[in-house]
Order: structure tokens, then C-alpha cells, then sequence
């Protein structure tokens, strides 16, 4: 633990609960303010391809101005659009809510660049540590957010809800104080930024795509049964909301728990072996939709989803880290979380027509064709590179 990755991770704790308290309310709030029921969950949506826009835009920004002016910017942005959140609640504008959770989005793809910045502060034998440690804060964050949204939701008494967003812009602007602090750990780099190696060549290089797939769809598998499960536990199979809420629960610990070891284990056995073994546990995920959909079953199979997840995102992150050089860094972390993110949005968005359609075990056959997509592209990037030494 160095400085920087303290204040980096003291800062996810902070700035991660944007995330949690959109998905827990956004979809509340939709309900009771959109013209349309159909509508509902917009807002939520909006937000992920809000992450995904603002990749490209918040890589941009600290190349051009350093990491420390990027993440304060980002604070001081996400406090703001959280207060224009309130007062698209206060007056049931359903649209200029829709507006705000768009660019609550592209302040969360600022978040998720605390992970390439912690990689930076470290040696790059450690980077797996890193990442994991920037992922643990997660955890709390997962329950910060939610908690103190509900318990500030009836500051304003005459627009419920409002307060909720109140408590998050003052939670948003906290990691300001934090990176006051921070140590830019290389140069700006802008004049350079036309150089290095273009989108194709970048990603043609069998590891960095190994590692966009594992990170990518191992995300859209996680998103794509995570945001049908609720649907399929509450609507479809009549389990009370309680017994949905503890699995969901459950399904965020074991996202980020592992990351305790998750680093370790990288370290030890390397990028793909850990890729295996996240692709293994999301087959015991689906292994346990073809029995009796059970709260137990539900349980045993959302945190193995999580588990998979966790082993896929921070073994693909850390393994992209290696693949590119210091001049090109921000295109191809941009690169990275545009197709990542957007990926990601798209099982979101696809989740709640398809389990309409279907039921749960369809939702989790679906997934298997991106399971062996990821196995192949990472036996690929391993044949290869053994035939290149």
C-alpha cells in the first residue's frame, strides 16, 4: 500500500456508491415519475451507456490533463449532476432525470479508472494486488450507497426520494479532499497521444484481446442474470422481495469479497488459468439453473455468478495492463472500457426483454456461447504466444 493507492481506494469507497444507488432507486423513481410504466427502468439504462460514452471522454481528459485534474473534475461533476437529480424529482421530470442519470454514467467512467491508476502506482508484479484492493472498496460502497439513500430519502418530506440524492452529492464530492493529495504518477501525456499504435494493431495483438473478452463478457454474463434475477425470483417464481434482496445482497459480497485473494491468485497461477477457472464457476451457475428454482438454488447460483465474475474482470484488467506501452496507455484503456462498458450495457438492456420472453434457465443457456468465447480467444492468446518464444 503506497499513498496513492490509499487515497485511490478510500476514493472508490466514496465515488463507487453512484452506482448502487442508481440501480437501487433509479428504477423506483422511474416508476412513479415516467409518462410510460414501460419506461421504468430508462433511467438505469441510460446510465450504463452513459459509462460507456464517457470511456472514451474521461481517458481524453486525463491525457490531456493528468490524472489528479481528471478524478477532481469528475468528483466535483458527479456531486453536481447528483443535486440535478434532486430537482428532477422535485419536479417529476422524468426526462431531465433520464439527462441526469446519463451523465451520472459518464461520472462513473471516471470511477472505473481507478483501477488503471492503481496499476500505475504499483510495479507491475503487484498490479493484480492493486486492482483487487480498488475492487474491494467496492463492497462497501455497495452498501454505503443504499444506506444512506434510504435513510435520507425523507429529508424532504414533501418529495420523497429527493434526499437520497442530496446525501449523494455530498458522498460524491468527498473524494475531492482525497486527491488533493494524489501524485500525477507520469507525465501528462498530449503531445503523444497520436502515437504509439492505432485501435487495430492494438487489438490485434492476441493478449489485449484476451483480456477485452474476458473483462467484457464476463461482465454482460454477470449483468445479463444479475438484472433478470429479480424478475425471475420476485415476478415469475412469487418470492417475496426480502428473499430476492438477500440474494442480491449475497450475489454483490461475492463480486468483490474474492478480491481479497483474487490478486494473489493471478500472481500465482497467472492471467488464464484464473480465466479458466472464472469461466468454470459461471458453469456451475448454469449447471444449477436446469434444477427446481429454489431460494437456495438462487443463492448457491448468484454467488457463484459473482465469484466468476470477479476472477474474469480482475484477471482480464490486470492482464491488459501488460499489453500496451506507456505513450499509448489512455487509447487503450479507452478502448478497453468503451467496448467493456458498452458490452455490459448491452446485456443490461437485453436482460429485461428476454427473461419476458423466456424463463431462467433460457436466460442462462444464452450465455454459454460467450463462456466459449471466452475460453477459445484466451486458448488462442496461449498457443500463440508459446509458439512465439
Amino acid at each position: 500500500m503506497n499513498k496513492n493507492l490509499v487515497i485511490l481506494t478510500l476514493s472508490q469507497i466514496f465515488s463507487f456508491t453512484a452506482a448502487p444507488v442508481t440501480v437501487f432507486l433509479s428504477g423506483i423513481i422511474g416508476s412513479q415519475i415516467s409518462p410510460l410504466k414501460s419506461l421504468s427502468t430508462l433511467p438505469m439504462s441510460i446510465s450504463v451507456v452513459g459509462i460507456a460514452i464517457g470511456a472514451i471522454f474521461a481517458t481524453k481528459v486525463m491525457s490531456m490533463f493528468g490524472r489528479k485534474a481528471g478524478f477532481i473534475s469528475a468528483s466535483i461533476g458527479n456531486s453536481l449532476i447528483s443535486l440535478l437529480a434532486a430537482f428532477a424529482i422535485m419536479q417529476q421530470s422524468f426526462y431531465l432525470f433520464c439527462f441526469a442519470n446519463f451523465f451520472i454514467g459518464v461520472g462513473m467512467a471516471f470511477t472505473h479508472q481507478y483501477r488503471f491508476a492503481a496499476a500505475e502506482s504499483v510495479e507491475k508484479d503487484k498490479v493484480p494486488k492493486a486492482i483487487s484492493i480498488i475492487l474491494l472498496g467496492g463492497i462497501v460502497s455497495a452498501f454505503l450507497g443504499p444506506g444512506i439513500a434510504n435513510y435520507a430519502k425523507d429529508i424532504v418530506s414533501e418529495n420523497l426520494y429527493v434526499g437520497s440524492y442530496l446525501a449523494l452529492s455530498i458522498l460524491t464530492i468527498i473524494p475531492v479532499i482525497f486527491f488533493l493529495f494524489y501524485e500525477n504518477t507520469s507525465e501528462v501525456v498530449s503531445n503523444v497521444t497520436n502515437s504509439g499504435r492505432s485501435y487495430f494493431e492494438l487489438i490485434s495483438q492476441p493478449r489485449f484481446l484476451q483480456a477485452i473478452v474476458a473483462a467484457a463478457f464476463g461482465y454482460a454474463i454477470m449483468t445479463f442474470l444479475m438484472t433478470a434475477t429479480p424478475l425471475s425470483m420476485h415476478v415469475m417464481d412469487n418470492m417475496s422481495l426480502s428473499k430476492t434482496s438477500i440474494v442480491i445482497q449475497f450475489h454483490v459480497a461475492s463480486m468483490f469479497l474474492p478480491s481479497l485473494v483474487t490478486g494473489h491468485l493471478v500472481k500465482k497461477f497467472g492471467h488464464s488459468k484464473i480465466m479458466y477457472a472464472g469461466v468454470f464457476l459461471y458453469s456451475i451457475t448454469i449447471i444449477a439453473s436446469f434444477f427446481e428454482q429454489t431460494f437456495n438454488n438462487y443463492m448457491f447460483a448468484l454467488i457463484f455468478l459473482g465469484l466468476g465474475w470477479n476472477f474474469l474482470f480482475i484477471s482480464g484488467t490486470s492482464l491488459l495492463v501488460l499489453t500496451y506501452r506507456e505513450e499509448e496507455k489512455f487509447r487503450a484503456q479507452g478502448l478497453n472500457d468503451f467496448i467493456v462498458y458498452s458490452i455490459h450495457a448491452t446485456g443490461s438492456l437485453s436482460a429485461g426483454i428476454l427473461i419476458a420472453l423466456s424463463n431462467w434457465k433460457t436466460m442462462n443457456i444464452i450465455c454459454i456461447p460467450l463462456m466459449i468465447l471466452i475460453i477459445l480467444t484466451t486458448l488462442r492468446a496461449d498457443i500463440l504466444s508459446k509458439k512465439n518464444k
